[in-house]
């Protein structure tokens, strides 16, 4: 390593007369490395994808295999735990350290974190009530209009001028999701309404987000904003849940869950506000619409699989269009084009490494899109048997904790 000198010069010596070194840098000491993200990006992909996948599956078997019907009740204890591990965790590690760059008083907290925790909180129990009336399936399908309601809600406050640009890319989503209900085969009104109420606000908080907590004082990550909002929602929470959910719940219905299932519900939910603050570091914001669509996908096929949700033609035939929509709004139509081509181009150079993997791939995806189309992805026999096998598992699991 080199070390850098510095030379003392006086007027009593010559120029070319050699000087004492002074070195700056002990010349025995190593220097710190500079820490290596040894994990590849796809990692935090995947195990985002996963969490945000499990969470909404665990949370929609508890509430509808399990008749724990309570998911005000749910919520708290969700918003419970995160404040006591939000805690935790700014005590004991370094994830939290962006809180100190918020400045937070008490006069922003009622004027700020309050109201947007409120709409939070009504997000929160709206999405889960519909987990009892709706399948995850169409409650994919309903999110994908969050776009349009963030708009209309922005409109309404003034916070964005309204375009008709934009009111054109965004009718294509609601065209989709229009068709994708005419196909619904379950549908359930109260359902559906606690869906759209749970977008709508959910689009109140985002656009609140923007309009008060904007400035750069206030800039939080995921995992910052629940050290926040978490205790005020969880506040929330608690009192309507006294009011709706307490007087009918017992010990014996915590119990046919059973406590450990609880916990690691609790566990999964907390731990995906987690991935979204190491996603958000290692990942560019087209790859985390890539992966919310994506995910929203698999959810889908997983709905299919695991509670053998049927899926007709024209629900397949809608969400096609919402999902094109979608992409359009989010990605605009050159940054589209352009990932069109690279993925046709990255795709025609894999086909010359490895043809036969191609081949293969080609193969499944046809496979997998027949089976769709024609009702026989989730076949009863096997959906029952997915079933019973995760009803049985989880129903140990309760077992053993009570």
């Amino acid at each position: 390593m080199a070390v850098e000198e510095k030379v003392r010069t006086s007027g009593e010596l010559s120029r070319g007369a050699p000087s004492p070194v002074l070195p700056t840098i002990n010349p025995d000491s190593k220097q710190p490395e500079k820490p290596s993200n040894l994990l590849h990006p796809s990692f935090y992909v995947v195990t985002w994808i996963s969490l945000s996948s499990s969470i909404i599956l665990f949370n929609k078997w508890i509430l509808s295999t399990t008749n724990f019907h309570f998911p005000i009740i749910l919520t708290t204890w969700h918003l419970a735990f995160a404040t006591v591990m939000t805690q935790i965790l700014a005590r004991t590690t370094t994830l939290l350290d962006g809180r100190k760059t918020v400045k937070m008083t008490g006069r922003i907290y009622l004027r700020a974190i309050f109201p947007i925790g409120l709409f939070f909180s009504l997000s929160l129990i709206c999405g889960n009530l519909t987990y009892l009336y709706l399948s995850v399936a169409f409650i994919q399908m309903l999110k994908a209009t969050m776009p349009v309601a963030v708009c209309l809600v922005s409109w309404g406050l003034g916070v964005a001028q309204p375009s008709m640009k934009v009111l054109i890319n965004v009718s294509f989503i609601v065209i989709g999701v229009v068709i994708a209900s005419f196909g619904e085969i379950q549908f359930v009104l109260i359902g559906f309404i606690f869906q759209v109420g749970g977008n709508m606000f959910e689009a109140v908080r985002l656009v609140m987000v923007e309009r008060l907590l904007s400035s750069a004082e206030f800039k939080m990550d995921p995992l910052v904003s629940l050290y926040y909002f978490a205790p005020v929602c969880a506040i929330m929470n608690f009192f309507v849940s006294l009011v709706v959910e307490a007087r009918d719940i017992t010990m014996q219905d915590v119990y046919n869950v059973g406590l450990w299932t609880l916990l690691a519900n609790a566990l999964v939910a907390f731990a995906l506000n987690v991935s979204v603050v190491f996603l958000i570091g290692r990942t560019s914001s087209l790859v985390m619409t890539l992966c919310g669509i994506l995910k929203d996908i698999l959810l889908v096929i997983a709905s299919i699989l695991i509670w053998g949700t049927e899926i007709t033609p024209l629900q397949m035939f809608g969400y096609s269009i919402a999902i094109g929509g979608l992409l359009y709004y989010k990605l605009g139509g050159d940054k589209l084009k352009e990932l069109i081509s690279h993925m046709s181009l990255s795709w025609q150079e894999y086909g010359q490494k490895s043809p036969i993997k191609k081949k293969i791939i080609v193969f499944g995806v046809i496979t997998l899109l027949l089976f769709v189309l024609l009702g026989g992805l989730a076949p009863r026999d096997v959906s029952a048997q997915s079933r019973k096998w995760i009803t049985d598992f989880l129903g140990a699991q309760g077992s053993k904790a009570s």
